[in-house]
């Protein structure tokens, strides 16, 4: 798994195929409008720190930690922060607008409080809806009315955007999401293999200050978007392992290699760790290994 992906990441990657972009706007937060053109046909799986609405023209695949649906056929994609995913294209022609946007853009005037709280974006909702003629048409006009209305000089553009953008949330609400995604045939093993991945990807701690983000199995099944008792089911079926003794693991590895490798002292691994007080870390080890990380540390010498 990719790590989570920033704007500022976002614009990197996608340079040589939309030059050089300003990440401000002039008014709260940040938005922005693109063809789909210029979009890669694979898109990693991962987190974004950013809202993304995309009309997809053009056939694909939509993963998810344990379940996929097949786009073949105009679609709406409505994506956040929260839920990973990536896109994979089954055919080279891909057309289409997205745009980009942050919660803070659309804070002025919301009725939803929260984005993530509304029915487009929410956790467990449907994030896809498969587009007629006549809807389509519609979306393609709000899209197009962003790209000419962001190349304007317009003094109140954004407010403009903005409006486009609560056009284009409502229509949608007017239709009916697709229900036709499919559960993967291995759902444990690809869970299992993400949630490792997302596990290695939390080392090695580089400094004390780079505390490990990620610590108990509640906050990986939130990271993959997944219920805990799932995550904790198919980890012990292709681990032979719980999610809690794989963490644990992994930390006392890192733990261990930090004691060996750095002149830090027991108070900054701690810190680095995710633990709240020293004490609670020397507990912790000793606990799993027997022995005090001052002990351990004293025997290298």
């Amino acid at each position: 798994m990719e790590p989570k992906e920033s704007l500022e990441g976002f614009y990197q990657r996608n340079a040589s195929r939309l030059g050089p972009q300003c990440l401000g706007t002039h008014g709260m937060g940040h938005f922005n409008v693109f063809s789909r053109e210029y979009c890669s046909t694979v898109a990693p799986y991962s987190r974004r720190d950013y809202y993304k609405i995309s009309l997809i023209i053009g056939k694909g695949r939509l993963h998810y930690a344990n379940k996929w649906i097949q786009v073949d056929q105009p679609a709406l994609l409505f994506s956040n922060p929260v839920i990973p995913y990536s896109w994979e294209s089954d055919s080279e022609e891909q057309k289409g607008w997205f745009c980009l946007f942050t919660e803070q853009f659309l804070q002025n005037g919301s009725r939803w409080g929260n984005l993530q709280d509304s029915p487009l974006f929410k956790i467990g909702g449907t994030p896809v809806f498969f587009v007629g003629e006549d809807h389509q048409k519609i979306l393609s006009d709000l899209f197009s009315k962003m790209m000419t209305e962001i190349q304007s000089d317009y003094v109140h553009k954004y407010d403009m955007l903005r409006a486009y953008l609560y056009l284009m949330i409502h229509e949608t609400m007017k239709m009916h999401p697709a229900e036709s995604f499919e559960p993967y045939q291995n759902a444990s093993q690809r869970v299992a293999s993400l949630f490792m991945e997302l596990l290695e990807r939390q080392f090695p701690i580089d400094s004390p200050d780079a505390f490990l983000k990620l610590k108990t199995p509640n906050d990986y099944a939130q990271s993959l978007s997944i219920h805990v008792n799932s995550l904790n089911r198919s980890v012990k079926e292709i681990t032979g392992k719980t999610t809690s003794q794989q963490i644990t693991t992994r930390i006392i590895q890192e733990a261990t290699a930090l004691l060996k490798h750095t002149d830090w002292n027991i108070a900054e691994i701690a810190y680095g760790l995710g633990f709240e007080e020293p004490a609670y870390f020397t507990n912790y080890f000793k606990k799993q290994t027997g022995i005090t990380p001052n002990a351990l540390r004293m025997s290298l010498v």
